[in-house]
């Protein structure tokens, strides 16, 4: 046959179905992160007092390998209406991710590292990953190390998230289990996350899409690029700075008196904004 194209009968992909066939198109995003090389995506979530939730007591974080495996952006159409996709896995970015998340839960005192795979199925690639940082974690016998298959991991979070300590997983999983943590403590607008390379640190909020869909209409919940802030204040060793905005915004959730929509308030971004602000007076 002539592969998907119902309209024109010609071979190939059709543009309708919103493909883009060139071999140069890459995501922004995936090219500000592998021209910087800013392999590891640290997202946490944590419970507030004031949004309430399903389940209390949360905080974890969610480490995610950020240059490779199924973000690779290599793809072809290998013959008519046959795509081929490539998830790249390497021992060099699997060791190295592995080593900044025993690292990181060292340096933070967190007790527990889950490695994150699917390695059930890939068992080439997620094998891989997963031996690595098998191989990292006897390099840290103070730190708990456990390995979980990532469908039970979604299941887990939904069930059981308090078990979760230090997450870390190829690039795919990141971005699956970060946004579905991010949905237990509140959403998008409450979740921050930082990203490192070798020398250099980029902060942003932590769930994707965040109310994309509301742009031009300020209802977008603020906290979360508030808190983005505050992490950028402490990596510059700014701690009472950037303790002072993370004060201000568990103030204002808990006192659930100016909160977006997303956080069931009807408050605007600007309406946020100045009460977060208002508590760093009172704070300062």
């Amino acid at each position: 046959s002539s592969g998907i194209n119902a309209e024109s009968g010609s071979s190939g992909i059709n543009a309708e179905y919103g493909i883009n066939r060139s071999a140069d198109f890459r995501h922004h995003n995936l090219e500000f992160r592998g021209g910087l090389d800013v392999y590891a995506n640290v997202v946490r979530c944590m419970s507030f007092e004031g949004i309430q939730t399903h389940h209390t007591g949360i905080d974890l974080i969610a480490i995610r390998e950020n240059t490779e495996g199924e973000y690779s952006s290599l793809e072809h159409e290998s013959v008519s209406g046959v795509v081929e996709s490539l998830k790249i896995i390497t021992q060099e970015k699997s060791m190295r991710i592995a080593k900044f998340a025993f690292d990181y839960a060292r340096e933070h005192n967190r007790k527990k590292v889950t490695c994150i795979h699917k390695a059930n199925i890939m068992k080439l690639s997620d094998g891989l990953f997963k031996a690595c940082c098998k191989e990292v974690s006897e390099d840290y016998p103070m730190i708990e190390y456990e390995e979980q298959i990532v469908d039970n991991t979604c299941q887990q979070l939904v069930i059981n998230p308090q078990q979760f300590d230090v997450m870390v997983m190829p690039n795919l999983y990141g971005n699956l289990v970060s946004n579905l943590a991010a949905g237990l403590v509140g959403g998008a607008g409450v979740v921050p996350s930082k990203s490192y390379g070798e020398n250099i640190a980029v902060f942003e909020p932590g769930a994707r899409h965040t109310w994309m869909e509301m742009k031009g209409m300020y209802v977008a919940n603020p906290a979360a690029m508030v808190l983005s802030s505050a992490f950028m204040l402490k990596h510059l060793q700014l701690h009472e700075a950037g303790d002072l905005l993370i004060k201000a915004v568990n103030n204002v959730l808990n006192k659930r008196s100016c909160m977006t929509i997303d956080l069931g308030g009807n408050a605007s971004t600007h309406d946020m904004t100045k009460a977060i602000l208002s508590e760093v007076d009172l704070l300062a």
